[in-house]
């Protein structure tokens, strides 16, 4: 059984992929060719936003908005510690502090009452905050009505991290919409992903979209050769733009299909795991599909019990952000993030993807229950 099936899905659009690969072939174009115009066109439409910026990965994307808007040394940037370390990540590399925010416990995403505590505590440190990177977890948007007002409160712009979430959506709003600025993955075995990296950015402001397709490029100016700002190397190929766009004519099919495994799940385990909870008004991209044990020794014997049953399982994540070795230096300690940690110790995720059978649910929820 596969945790994330990505051949079934190959053999549906393998005819018209190839064709596209075929025209890219014989263009010699390759990277930021006509496709790539074309799939920033799509995504802007489909996201709802103004402009939409592609990039080479989901990395690029969040980072290349904290270059735009000048985030660095001295200055604080918020996000969640139960996250793939890349969120941060591109905050200590944009030269900020990461100054972290505990989760909810039943969204798994950031806690909006627990902001304000984090601006204060950066300020204490003597550092300016500038900006909120909240994380719609595992393909739910975070509570962006609560995290509007808090941020305004506080003169914080947000940065949408919507790694997980593309293609969900928040009170008719699609993840990727939100904040000043929104940022995706289009790694493979996202809800949307390419056949290698690739990313994109979301926005409705001009400039910043001017700023993002200059960094894109290595701080271009009015050509390549000309380099107003520092930048990177952050373009998309042709191809990943031709996968995307193939996967773009299947997307919403695939979103309805994960929604109703979604739904087999958690009618199956709802006494059995804590499963997850999607709020009135939301939808989610179901990127996972994590449950909770009742503590790390009963989800370890679920593990073992699934894996020698053939059925894959995966822990996202195992170690909050807060205690990875990376962050030493922050001088956080066990205990600061205690919903955090709490999740580490019992989450766990079960195969998720449109091509699951209803058969291999009833196969995976016959273990977990005994």
């Amino acid at each position: 059984m596969q945790f994330i099936d990505l051949l079934t899905q190959k053999d549906r659009i393998r005819e018209a992929l190839l064709k596209r690969i075929e025209r890219i072939l014989d263009s010699g174009q390759f990277i930021m060719g006509p496709e790539v115009i074309e799939l920033e066109s799509r995504l802007a439409a489909y996201v709802g936003t103004r402009h939409c910026v592609s990039c080479s990965s989901g990395t690029d994307a969040l980072l290349m908005p904290l270059m735009a808007k000048g985030i660095g040394p001295g200055d604080a940037v918020l996000t969640t510690p139960f996250t793939f370390v890349a969120t941060a990540e591109v905050i200590s590399l944009a030269g900020a502090t990461p100054v972290f925010v505990d989760v909810s416990p039943d969204t798994f995403n950031m806690n909006p009452d627990l902001v304000g505590q984090a601006v204060d505590q950066a300020v204490q440190k003597g550092l300016k905050p500038k900006a909120l990177v909240p994380v719609d977890l595992f393909g739910l948007p975070a509570e962006y009505d609560r995290l509007d007002a808090v941020a305004d409160d506080y003169r914080l712009w947000i940065l949408e991290d919507a790694a997980q979430s593309f293609g969900g959506s928040f009170g008719g709003r699609r993840a990727g919409s939100f904040g000043l600025v929104g940022a995706t993955s289009f790694f493979p075995a996202k809800p949307l992903g390419g056949y290698g990296d690739g990313g994109a950015i979301f926005t409705n402001d001009d400039e910043l979209d001017a700023l993002l397709r200059s960094i894109r490029v290595h701080g271009s100016g009015v050509d390549k050769y000309s380099n107003d700002r520092i930048g990177i190397n952050g373009r998309l190929d042709s191809f990943q733009a031709a996968v995307l766009l193939e996967k773009l004519t299947i997307f919403d099919e695939e979103l309805d299909t994960r929604q109703r495994l979604a739904d087999a799940y958690s009618q199956r385990l709802e006494n059995r795991l804590v499963v997850p909870r999607i709020p009135d008004g939301y939808r989610s991209a179901w990127a996972q599909y994590s449950v909770l044990a009742a503590s790390a020794q009963e989800r370890d014997q679920l593990m073992q019990a699934l894996q020698q049953a053939g059925i894959p399982s995966m822990i996202y994540y195992k170690i909050p952000l807060h205690l990875q070795k990376a962050y030493d230096n922050l001088g956080y300690s066990v205990g600061d993030f205690p919903v955090s940690e709490d999740l580490s110790g019992r989450i766990f995720a079960l195969p998720m993807h449109p091509y699951l059978k209803e058969e291999e649910i009833e196969q995976i929820c016959t273990v977990i229950l005994g």
